[in-house]
Order: C-alpha cells, then sequence, then structure tokens
C-alpha cells in the first residue's frame, strides 16, 4: 500500500490541526493503521494507532492520550489524527504506517512491526 499524508503546518501552542493519511488500493481496511513522529534530535516514536476496522481498539502514547484522536473512514481509504490542544513538544515530522493483520483486534506500536510508511508531514507548534 502507498501513503500520502498531508495536514502538517504551523500552529501556536494550544492550537489544533487534523492531519490526514490516504491510502492506495483497495484493501484498506486489512491494515492496521498508526501515526508516528520524529522531532528533532530524536528517535521515531508511535503517537496512535488503530484497529482495521475502526471499531474502537486504539492505542495512544501517554503524552497525547486526551488532545490527540485518531480515527479512519474506510470508504475513503483514510486515516486521520486530530490533534487538540498542542504544545511546543509536539512538533516533530509526522508519518503515517500501514501494516496488514488478519485479525481485527490486533494493533501494533512498535515501527519494526510496520512494512508500509507515507513521506512524513511537518507540524510545528510555537510558543
Amino acid at each position: 500500500v502507498q501513503l500520502q499524508a498531508c495536514g502538517g503546518g504551523l500552529v501556536q501552542a494550544g492550537g489544533s490541526l487534523r492531519l490526514s493519511c490516504a491510502a492506495s488500493g483497495r484493501t484498506f481496511t486489512s491494515y492496521v493503521m498508526g501515526w508516528s513522529r520524529q522531532a528533532p534530535g530524536k528517535g521515531r516514536e508511535f503517537v496512535a494507532v488503530i484497529n482495521r476496522s475502526g471499531g474502537g481498539i486504539t492505542y495512544y502514547k501517554d503524552s497525547v492520550k486526551g488532545r490527540f484522536t485518531i480515527s479512519r473512514d474506510n470508504a475513503k481509504n483514510t486515516v486521520y489524527l486530530q490533534m487538540n490542544s498542542l504544545k511546543p513538544e509536539d512538533t516533530a515530522v509526522y508519518y503515517c504506517a500501514a501494516r496488514p493483520t488478519a485479525s481485527s483486534s490486533t494493533i501494533y506500536t512498535r515501527g519494526a512491526d510496520y512494512d508500509s510508511w507515507g513521506q512524513g508531514t511537518l507540524v510545528t507548534v510555537s510558543s
């Protein structure tokens, strides 16, 4: 699957952004989808993951719980990351990722588990 992420930009602390990631192909519902980020000088970390059906199985990094929401529209082959109450420490390049799975209840939170990545979209939060 090919992934195309967009929606990044410059926002003030406390503001909001919504990232989108469009996937090619006709098997989008076979994929666990995740959003990962890499801040300057730091390693990549997953911030949110959603199971293939979007049926309520999600993962959030502790630092974004209550502020970020991952969702997906399987009819549009798109996964979203709604980011509210943004903080300067959220500044990073955000990547979407996909991993096929046979199980509707499985999610993955390690980068090594994913085999498809988007190109990244930069989010900059000013203080």
